[in-house]
């Protein structure tokens, strides 16, 4: 059984329309900032991009689309996953075409699992938006595979393939056109002076068959796979990058021109972001909170590099941050900054896996496989979203981190000089099996830290003895009284995101800040047939099911339910087969897709509910088109083989 092209979505979304795209990668993002509040009015007001061209003017008859950008993984197949965004255009109703994304710009999908990235804030024309087009390259792409090891593999070139063509991705024949139909009850509708939504996910998993396995890949046969809603996801942090425009002290809000990921001069519309008494800034080094960070905020120039990290609140439609980044305190501003999980530590020297590398005045960003680097007492060091002085003996093994300083090479291995430099420890996703639960403490069978597998970690010295250093097979994570552990169980997988203690303090090895359970057992489905596919993949399709039999799931060449990164399902063992129904348990705040994938024809048909899915696939199924591959997410029975579907795709070769 291969379960390499799975996928999961580890958060609940709330979204009036979802679309995911399993044949299509879209890592750009649209998303359109809601009506109302303070933070879409200041948006609607921003100029921004026009039909046809890219200049920032006045439009009369504009809205404003603020647009944003995420991707999810089940797995963590990637630990970089860097292509080139060509272009992203609308298409309305009456055949007007609206380029939205300006200039190519360099994403890396791998970096966004747990982030939403505001895109644009552009106007656009007025209209009724039926159909998007996203323009990739893979020129220049860099794919990493995680293998299980600290470093992945680096596939070549030659070796990502185009999956409509069967020829690799390299010039001239390195872009790709991706095209999706909004649907009837899923157009971006945009009015003057309102601001309209539509946010877009790419899906790692979905979108890229990694050859032979994750533990010995060679290629990776590229079919984008893109997600769509009108609501913004408000299940994970947005990010807002972009020079500072204005300070209103008063109001306890700053305006910033939008600036995605890397880039350096361009401006796609502006945003104004609230703060509150626990915002937390990082200013050219310096640690502030509250009125005094945006004090401090204020007495910058105009036009000083800010990164925003906040919550979106769909009831008033606003950004507020939750932690500010100012000046030198940005990736790559004044020295090269990596970007990584740490390995190991010994003395001042980190081992830092996976180093996405910043550099001043480069408009990108590169992927080092190893870096080494050294520390200091000099070394400024802070954490995203706390208060309070720290140092670098708060950094420890399993941390995410982001360090600046001198980067230099020899002999290929990589060295970044941090002694004079900076540190950022950042909030750290871990998964794994939970073995016991305490008072405000839960004990894991360890399955990932920062998506790397636990096995990659050297845990020597996070203890205070060596005989308390941290264990992969009892790591204890530390769970705030705010955060309750009643959803947990002996034996189910769990999710939390938060800092690892620091070096030479556990137990407990971590410090949780969020919790996901699992108490439901929700699941993403996969279930692929080689090519040419099957005909019938349905026993049974009706509105309120669609049943897999067991015969038909044997003769799949994938067929997996994985719950987490710790649990992994074979729905073939079910002789009574496996059965897709609605999910009637899902709620205003559930994020829900229904979509069919055309293969051949790199488009994708999306739909408000599961009964309109399946009306389509009875007429799409014609006994001469065939299904490639069904996947679905939603709470999983695995006793009765029943899986309530939120979201759910079923690409055909046609």
């Amino acid at each position: 059984m291969n379960d390499t092209s799975l996928r999961h979505v580890t958060r609940a979304h709330r979204t009036v329309t979802w679309l995911r795209v399993l044949g299509l990668l879209l890592a750009t993002g649209l998303a359109a900032c809601s009506s109302g509040g303070s933070g879409g009015d200041s948006a609607a007001n921003a100029g921004g991009t026009s039909s046809a061209d890219t200049s920032t003017q006045a439009c009369g008859n504009c809205g404003t689309a603020l647009m944003t950008m995420s991707s999810s993984s089940s797995s963590s197949n990637f630990l970089s996953y860097i292509v080139n965004i060509v272009s992203l255009t609308l298409t309305s109703a009456n055949g007007t075409v609206v380029q939205t994304v300006p200039v190519t710009t360099q994403v890396d999908l791998a970096q966004l699992v747990n982030l939403s990235e505001i895109l644009s804030a552009a106007q656009i024309p007025a209209g009724r938006y039926v159909s998007a087009a996203i323009t990739l390259d893979y020129s220049d792409a860099t794919i990493v595979v995680n293998n299980g090891t600290s470093s992945g593999v680096t596939i070549p070139a030659s070796e990502i393939i185009n999956g409509a063509t069967g020829n690799p991705l390299v010039s001239p024949n390195s872009q790709v056109t991706l095209t999706l139909s909004l649907g009837d009850n899923n157009q971006l509708v945009i009015t003057p002076n309102v601001v309209a939504d539509l946010a877009l996910n790419f899906n790692l998993d979905a979108s890229d068959t990694i050859s032979p396995s994750t533990s010995a890949p060679t290629s990776v046969t590229v079919n984008p796979v893109l997600t769509a809603s009108l609501a913004p996801d408000t299940t994970r942090q947005t990010r807002l990058r972009g020079p500072l425009v204005s300070v209103n002290t008063t109001a306890a809000s700053y305006v910033v021109d939008v600036r995605p990921f890397n880039d350096f001069n361009n401006t796609s519309g502006q945003v104004t972001v609230d703060t509150s008494s626990t915002t937390t800034y990082s200013i050219n080094g310096t640690s502030y909170t509250g009125s005094a960070g945006l004090t401090a905020l204020a007495g910058l120039a105009a036009g000083t590099l800010t990164v925003t990290y906040g919550s979106w609140d769909l009831s008033t439609q606003t950004l507020t941050a939750d932690t500010v980044l100012a000046g030198s305190s940005v990736a790559g501003m004044s020295q090269t900054t990596i970007e990584g999980a740490v390995l190991s530590i010994s003395g001042d020297t980190l081992t830092l896996a996976s180093g996405l590398a910043f550099r001043p005045g480069f408009a990108g960003m590169s992927f080092l496989p190893q870096v080494t680097v050294t520390v200091g007492s000099s070394t400024s060091v802070t954490e995203q979203g706390q208060s309070g002085t720290f140092s670098t003996a708060d950094i420890s093994v399993g941390q995410q981190l982001q360090v600046s300083g001198t980067l230099s090479t020899s002999s290929g291995t990589a060295s970044l000089d941090a002694t004079s430099g900076s540190a950022l420890l950042l909030p750290t996703p871990l998964t794994g099996t939970v073995s016991a639960i305490g008072t405000d403490q839960v004990t894991l069978n360890l399955a990932t830290l920062d998506g790397r597998a636990a096995s990659s970690f050297t845990f020597t010295g996070t203890g205070t003895s060596s005989s308390t250093d941290a264990t992969a097979a009892a790591y204890t994570v530390a769970v705030p009284s705010a955060l309750s552990t009643s959803s947990l169980s002996v034996g189910a997988p769990a999710s939390f995101t938060g800092f690892v203690a620091p070096f030479g303090t556990a137990p407990p090895d971590f410090m949780a800040s969020t919790l996901i359970s699992y108490a439901q057992a929700s699941g993403w489905l996969n279930v692929g047939w080689a090519s040419p596919g099957t005909t019938a993949p349905f026993s049974t399709l009706t509105g309120s099911q669609l049943a897999i039999s067991q015969a038909t799931l044997q003769s799949a060449a994938v067929d997996v339910v994985r719950i987490a990164a710790s649990v992994t399902l074979n729905p073939s063992t079910l002789s009574g087969g496996l059965q897709l129904v609605p999910d009637s348990s899902a709620t205003s705040q559930t994020f829900q897709a229904f979509a069919i994938v055309h293969r051949e024809s790199w488009n994708v048909d999306n739909y408000s509910s599961f009964d309109d899915l399946a009306t389509a696939l009875a007429s799409d199924l014609n006994g001469t088109t065939t299904a490639l591959q069904v996947t679905a997410y939603g709470p999983y029975d695995a006793s009765t083989g029943v899986l309530s579907a939120d979201q759910l795709i079923v690409v055909l070769d046609d």
